[in-house]
This record gives structure tokens, sequence and C-alpha cells, in this order.
């Protein structure tokens, strides 16, 4: 039932959590008893709207603190929830269940751990004692953790935790070749170490709740009518695990808020579920839903812009945003030559609004992906413009790139043991921390470096055999390519160590979530070194960068990814990259078909809404990425953008004498024209589903099977190593390991 209320106007002697609320706030705070879905668009409200309706249960009595469930996201937005009610109904919330899931199921689990064979001083591990547990598990299957990488499996573990299955409920078609296919035996392992250890991770703190709770009928009553009012934050970014736990409570008094936006689901990658949102309705037949429509945030042009795009989505329960306040400038679109241009282009451009009054902590740069950040931070410092990076840290203090500027060090100064000690057993070469203690204590012994200390270590017997042979070919290998320092290009040389190190082969074999933006970044570091003459040239220019550091609380331009700005907002923004490719992302499109490109749409809706004020979407031309230039095409976002709320720049004549200046005409015009018409040639599959090449014959199921040859149009040639369905992982020959739908290859 889609409640639409009628125009309420303030009445005098309203209650504080009651006042200033427009209708639509004002019906979801006010509504009855049963299940209601809160639709709050971005900057409608949300927060304000979720809190008033926590004080108005209070406040009439309908519950007291002690029969109220609220869950939220984040720890500081429960601090933040809990001060505002007891602001607004002016007496303490004692006794309220309120905070994250994994917070109230820690409370609940340390209540009757005893019932799954734990005690309730039970441990909650962090990520590297899961990771040490899990490499006992490995060994003690007979198993090579170096080729089965214990991060990997805890990624395994962690999305089948999400998913709400114990070892006994994996299904078989979720068990891939990891292992040898012995995930779930690794898993059911795993989990009878945690029990033996009276411990538990992350995922057990809701996965164990579902236990309690699906096989003791008589202590999910008791919740159940503890509960009588469930109210849920962020509803969009449930898994399943939350999704089932949240079901099972409010099965039969049926009262529980959800507050969401389906439009802002960007967190698939982390187990969210957005079809949790979307069947509410199923789930709670009867439900009442109450849409926030009227933004309080951005300008007209923006929202109109914003709510054009993401109504291209199919997967979306619907809604309209708009404001009565000003029109303001149209959304900006700027081609640019490529990616140095358009940092230069963002860069002026901030320069221009902070001379107009603008503040530069109101300002943001958000990106798709880690490695765009490197060509503003280095363009900002050139300029003199201080900027921070959210989220993460600058694109020279990740650690994939501190690990390769180790390697370089090291081979130019041998007696810098700052960089042998971070990378002598990375990747891993059976150099342990007992070896190291051993060559510092020679080292200082000496008054030598540890490259001299252990070189001396070599030729007699303190160190094992093993070992010793791991270090001395790791000192071989550090000379070969000090011979060559001088011979080869520095791009050619950082290829060369990054190569022979199996530095690059580490991040390629990991498995984990982080893996892919990792050598993203080391192949924009491949990029940023051939722009100087030398090696020593640019670890110089490194140590300059580096020294620039932040003042936290200093006037910034703010420098982030898409994902990481959700839940921010700024007056001027500036989305950069907007190209097809790398927005929507192609790894996005080749794993996951059409749900992906659908969530892509969401995440350029949940950046475009981060605006206040001033919003500017750039695009390249040309882009370097993996090392080499390609020619770009603008992000089929952009042609879906209203017309009437977008505005085409005129930027003016770059340094090449063959550009352009006028946007609406070349160097763009021609290539989005082929780029139409090879998309017209690619035939849609209706309702969201992956794109198929029309001109190609259907691939019968399976058709393909490990160990065919085939050839992808981006990919080139490769061989099929994995089957998963309609899922194919391939070995490429040039472009490595990648996972693609088969309907996009064709055999070789």
């Amino acid at each position: 039932m889609v409640v639409q209320p009628e125009p309420m106007p303030l009445r005098s002697g309203d209650p504080p959590h009651l006042a200033g609320l427009n209708p639509e706030q004002r019906a979801a705070v006010e509504a009855t008893d049963g299940p209601l879905l809160v639709l709050a668009g971005a900057g409608t409200g949300k927060t304000r709207v979720l809190t008033a309706r926590l004080a108005h249960l209070l406040v009439t009595g309908r519950v007291r603190p002690g029969q109220v469930l609220a869950v939220t996201f984040t720890n500081k937005a429960a601090r933040e929830m809990v001060e505002r009610v007891e602001q607004l109904i002016g007496r303490s919330c004692a006794g309220l269940w309120l905070g994250t899931f994994h917070a109230i199921g820690v409370r609940i689990l340390r209540r009757h751990a005893e019932l799954l064979g734990l005690k309730s001083n039970f441990t909650i591990l962090d990520t590297d004692d899961q990771l040490r547990l899990l490499r006992q598990v490995i060994q003690a299957a007979d198993l090579d953790e170096r080729r089965w990488a214990p991060r990997v499996l805890l990624a395994i573990i962690q999305r089948w935790k999400d998913r709400g299955w114990r070892p006994d409920r994996v299904p078989d078609s979720e068990v891939g070749d990891f292992a040898l296919g012995r995930t779930v035996e690794l898993y059911r392992a795993y989990q009878q170490r945690l029990t033996t250890l009276n411990a538990c991770d992350f995922g057990d703190l809701l996965l164990h709740g579902l236990t309690l709770f699906t096989e003791h009928e008589d202590l999910l009553e008791d919740y159940r009518r503890r509960f009588r009012a469930i109210l849920v934050d962020e509803y969009q970014d449930t898994n399943i695990a939350q999704y089932l736990w949240l079901r099972l409570l409010a099965r039969d008094h049926r009262n529980i808020t959800c507050v969401g936006d389906d439009d802002q689901s960007i967190y698939s990658w982390r187990g969210a579920e957005v079809g949790n949102i979307l069947r509410f309705e199923q789930d709670f037949p009867g439900a009442t839903i109450i849409r926030l429509e009227r933004n309080y945030r951005s300008t007209g042009h923006i929202l109109g812009a914003a709510s054009g795009l993401i109504a291209r989505n199919r997967a979306r329960h619907g809604k309209t945003l708009w404001t009565e306040g000003e029109e303001g400038e149209p959304v900006r679109i700027a081609g640019l030559w490529d990616d140095q241009e358009e940092a230069r282009f963002v860069g002026e451009e901030i320069e221009a609004w902070q001379r107009a009054g603008g503040a530069l902590g109101e300002t943001a740069v958000l990106v798709r992906a880690g490695f765009q950040t490197r060509a503003f931070e280095e363009r900002f410092i050139q300029m003199g413009l201080p900027y921070r990076v959210i989220g993460g840290p600058r694109f020279y203090e990740r650690q994939e790139i501190r690990d390769a500027i180790a390697y370089l060090r090291l081979v130019y100064q041998p007696d810098d043991d700052l960089a042998f000690e971070r990378i002598v057993n990375l990747p891993r070469r059976g150099i342990g921390e007992a070896s190291l203690r051993l060559l510092r204590a020679t080292a200082r012994a000496a008054g030598t470096s540890l490259t001299a200390a252990a070189r001396g270590l070599c030729q007699t017997d303190e160190l094992a055999t093993r070992t010793r042979n791991a270090l001395a070919a790791f000192l071989t290998t550090l000379d070969r390519w000090r011979g060559r320092f001088g011979e080869l290009e520095p791009r050619a040389f950082l290829e060369l160590v990054l190569e022979e190190s199996g530095y690059t082969e580490m991040w390629q074999n990991d498995r984990s979530a982080e893996a892919p933006g990792r050598l993203e970044n080391l192949k924009e570091l491949v990029q940023a070194i051939e722009e100087f003459d030398s090696i020593p040239a640019f670890l110089e220019h490194v140590a300059l960068v580096m020294e620039n550091g932040t003042d936290s609380g200093a006037d910034m331009v703010n420098v982030m990814t898409l994902h990481g700005a959700k839940g921010l907002e700024f007056d001027c923004v500036f989305l950069a990259g907007w190209e097809e490719g790398l927005f929507p992302h192609q790894r996005a499109l080749d794993e996951g078909g059409g749900s992906a490109l659908e969530e892509e749409r969401r995440l350029a809706y949940v950046g475009m809404t981060r605006a206040r004020r001033k919003l500017t979407i750039s695009f390249a031309a040309n882009r370097r990425i993996y090392n080499q230039w390609s020619s770009s095409v603008p992000s089929r976002f952009i042609e879906e953008l209203p017309a009437a709320h977008v505005e085409h720049l005129h930027r003016h004549p770059a340094a090449r004498p063959d550009y352009e200046p006028d946007f609406d005409g070349a160097p763009f015009a021609p290539r989005i024209a082929r780029f139409r018409s090879r998309r017209a040639e690619l035939g849609k599959v209706i309702e969201g589903r992956a794109e198929l090449l029309a001109s190609r014959p259907p691939v019968a199921p399976g058709r393909f099977k490990i160990g065919d040859r085939i050839f992808h149009d981006k990919f080139g040639y490769g061989r099929v190593e994995t089957v998963e369905g309609n899922k194919l992982g391939i070995a490429f020959e040039k472009a490595g390991h990648k996972k693609v739908i088969d309907s996009f290859v064709e055999p070789a």
C-alpha cells in the first residue's frame, strides 16, 4: 500500500520531534503499527525521520525503551541517534537496544553462548588473527598456503557467512575449485577451531544468532515478545544474514520500520543485497510505503540530471527527487584531451571556485577507481593546492606503492635498511622474523647495513640452509638488477623488478576484494615513473611529495572514490573519468552483467547527489591505463543525462595543435559516433541482463569446458580454467586471469 499523504501544515503546540517536518516526513513518523518502508531519496532527511519516529514511539507510550530494537550501520550513527532522541523527548533512553547489527549480535550471543558451545567471555578475532588461524587450518589439511592463500579463503568464508550459510548449508553450486574443492571442509575445520579457542569472527556474530533463533524456538519467541518495535537504517545495505535475522524477529508482530534508498545500494561487493529492500512488500504483505522525495541538499538541475539517470534502472521502487530551492547551474560536462589535462582543468576550476569565495573543504573530486587519484594529487601539489584523500591513504602512501618503491630504493641504495626489511620477505621467501633478528644483531655488531650482514651470513652456518639459500638468491637478484640499472628506461626497469621479484604475481594470485585495486595502482605507478628521466629523479620526487603532509584541520580539497563518498555532501563536486570501461567499470560488467551495470548507475547517482550547488562531470578522449594509451569514449551515463539539465563546456585549446577546443565538434563526435554504431550492433537483453554480441551464434549451455582455447574482444586469446554456470575463469595470454560471461567469448 503506497501512501501519498495530504499536506499537513505545522500546528502550534506540536511536540519537538514533529516540529519542522514536511508532510511526507510527518506521515512516516506518525504511521501506525505494522510494516513500514520509508524510501528516502538522497538529501531528503532520512536520519531525521528515523530519529523522530523513534522519539514518537516513546513519547506516545506505544513502547518503552527496552522494547525497541534500532539498528544502524555505524556506532557513530547509533550514538548520535541516542543523543538526539533524548533531546527530543527530554528524558533518558536507558534500556534501548540500539547499535550496529554486530553490536546487537554480540550482546545477544554473550547471553546465550553456552547453547553454541562457547563461553560468555568469548574473544572476537580481528583480521590478522583470522588469517593466522586459517593458515593453520590450511597447513593441517596438507595444502600449500602459497597456492591457496588464507586471505582468499577468508573472503570465501565471509561471503558464505554474509549469506547465512553454516558449513552444512553451503550449496554445492557455491563450491568452486579453490583448495581443490575442499573449501567446505576447511570452513568446517575453521569453525571447530574457533569453538575450541572460545572465539568468534565478525561473521559469526550474526550467523550464530541465526543458529540460536532457528534451533531454539523458545529463545526466538522471547526476543519477539521483547522487541515490540524494530527500526532499521540503511536497509538497502543489509546482507542476506541480516535480512534473515530481522525477518525472524519481526515475523509475528510485524512492527518493523525500514528506512533506505534502493537507488543508493552500491555495496554488493561487501555482501549487500538490493533485493532485500525491493521485496519488502512480498515479505510483509500490506506494508505501508512512504516516499521521501523532497530534497533539501541539491539544486534543481542537479536533482533533475540525477533523477533522469537513475530512472534508466529497472530494479527499483521508483521516485523522483525535487526541491523548492533554486534551479542553480546546469550540470557541466567537460571533455578533455587526456587525463593530465583533466587534472589540470579540475585544478584550475577549483582555484576559480576558491577565488569566488568557495571553501576548499566544501569541494570534492570523486573517482571510480583508486588509481585515478594520482594525477590529481600530483597536479594539486604542483599548484600548491592543499588536499586530503578520504577513505584511504594518499597514492604514494599505499601499501603496494610503498613496497614497489622500497625495491627501487634498495637497488639504488644497498644500505637502505628500512627498504631491505620491508621487502626481503615480500613475496614470502622463507625469511622469517627469527632470521631478521639475527640479521639485525649481526649488522649492529659489525656496524654495517643489513645487506652487508646478509652477505656475510650467507657464507656461514648460522642460518638454516633453506633460509640461507633464499637470502642468497635474493641478494643475487638485487645484484643482477643493479647491473641493469643504467641500461633500462625507468618504466622498463620497474616492470622488470615487479615481474622478476614475483610481487605482481603475488597480487594476481590474491583473490581478495582489494587485489584488483592494488594491481591497478601498480600499473598507475609504472605510468608515473615514465615521466622521469631516471630512477633517482623519481625517488627524489616521491620524497618531496610525501613531505607535503596533510593537516586534518586545514581547508583542503577532498579526494576520494565514489564508494567512499556515500553519506557525504559538498558544495562543489567534480566527477572525473566518466568513460566506457572506467565508469561503468569493465571488470564489474564482465563479472556481473546487467545487475552490475545497474549498480554502476546507482554509483553514478550517488556521486551526483553529493553536490549541493555545483557539479562538473569530466571525461578524457585519451587515457593511460595498464601502461598503454587508449582512446576513450564518453560513458553511456553521459548520454543518459537529460539534456535540459546539462551544459557541455567549450574548452580552451590544449597544447596539442590538433586539439579541437569546441566540445560539440571533433575530436569526440566521430569517436562517439563509432561507439554508438558499435553499441547498436550489440543486441541488448531485456530486463537488465548482460549485453550479447548479436553477430555471433548463441552459445549452447556447457559448450565451453576447462582447457578450451577462446577469444574475447577486449582481452584477446586465452584458455578456460574454471566453469561456474555461465561464468568462465580464463587465463588470458596478455591480460592475465579474468572471470567473464560465456556469452562474451567464442571458440578460438
